[in-house]
């Protein structure tokens, strides 16, 4: 079996490669934009360039029985863009479907597709988890766009018989993590007091290793076809549980302050980091017991693990 994955050079892609070629039960072929990424030798690279609508991925997709595509224009908090759902309807909708259309084209068995929850909506309400079969109720542009691509992807299936898996994963974390979950290390990391020592909501994480571990699953598992599954680690925590646990992954005590998650939201709201406030006082909760029952899956690593080793690869980087 040849499995081209695509996004080779990102977080998650780099490590599907990584996963795929230790198990060494498939040949790997990565498609990259640029031609000095740093791969295991036995990976066949594919210069491809950026994902659009005029990409051409015959050379890309000859021989190969399974997609994944884990390339996409990502959430920014602050698009400069004029018309940010534009850019990323180019990139995550159209440039998706160029792909698939010549996977399918190609004679490729299964094509999965890396989505986001931001399908299913921006939060939950506690006790109430997302699931897969909710409504989709995307809020963003970049939600809205994976929303089209899913659209687009089922009805390729149907026309074309190619199986498409969809996963939504939550946040996810682990070594060599960026952005938000990185500045909460580094906080964690050097003791930093933080209000945030009475926050009860319930939010839902999945470790890189565990969402690759499931990637992996869906690639040959036939009840994987034509499905779409939620995943995370099992577990949901609030944001004082979850900084709680950075810290122990560090050796130390969180320095939590209880304050309000009214009176955060309302300082928050004065100065406009209304979406901080969501992030951190809001609910976002999954629940995975389709992904569980359909492939048998269960997250192989724990999440203090996961944090401990995301923890771990932090103090290495120095950083």
């Amino acid at each position: 079996m040849r499995v081209l994955v695509t996004g080779a050079s990102g977080f998650v892609g780099g490590a599907v490669v990584r996963r795929l070629v230790a198990d060494g039960a498939v040949v790997v072929r990565a498609a990259v934009r640029r031609p000095d990424v740093p791969l295991a030798e036995a990976v066949e690279q594919m210069l491809v360039g950026d994902l659009s609508a005029q990409t051409d991925w015959r050379a890309a997709l000859r021989d190969v029985d399974v997609v994944v595509h884990a390339a996409a224009r990502v959430h920014v908090m602050r698009d400069a863009s004029v018309d940010p759902l534009a850019e990323f309807r180019r990139v995550n909708v159209a440039g998706t479907m160029r792909l698939a259309g010549q996977a399918a084209e190609a004679g490729v068995r299964r094509f999965v597709f890396l989505s986001s929850i931001k399908v299913n909506g921006e939060g939950t309400v506690v006790g109430r988890p997302y699931s897969a079969a909710d409504v989709p109720a995307p809020v963003d542009p970049y939600g809205v766009s994976k929303r089209e691509a899913e659209d687009g992807l089922r009805e390729l299936a149907l026309s074309s018989g190619m199986e498409v898996a969809i996963i939504r994963p939550v946040l996810v974390y682990g070594p060599g993590v960026k952005g938000n979950f990185r500045s909460l290390l580094r906080l964690m990391r050097i003791g930093v007091p933080l209000p945030l020592g009475a926050i009860r909501n319930r939010r839902s994480l999945v470790a890189l290793d565990n969402l690759v571990d499931l990637i992996a699953r869906t690639i040959r598992h036939p009840g994987a076809a034509n499905q779409t599954f939620l995943v995370s680690d099992g577990d949901a925590l609030s944001t004082t549980e979850l900084l709680t646990r950075v810290a122990a992954s560090f050796g130390r005590s969180a320095r939590l302050v209880p304050v309000p998650a009214s009176a955060i939201e309302l300082l928050a709201r004065a100065l406009g980091r209304r979406e901080a406030a969501v992030r951190l006082c809001g609910s976002l909760e999954v629940d995975i017991d389709k992904t569980r029952a359909l492939l048998g899956w269960r997250p192989p690593v724990a999440m203090d693990e996961a944090l401990r080793r995301t923890a771990q690869h932090f103090d290495e980087l120095g950083r």
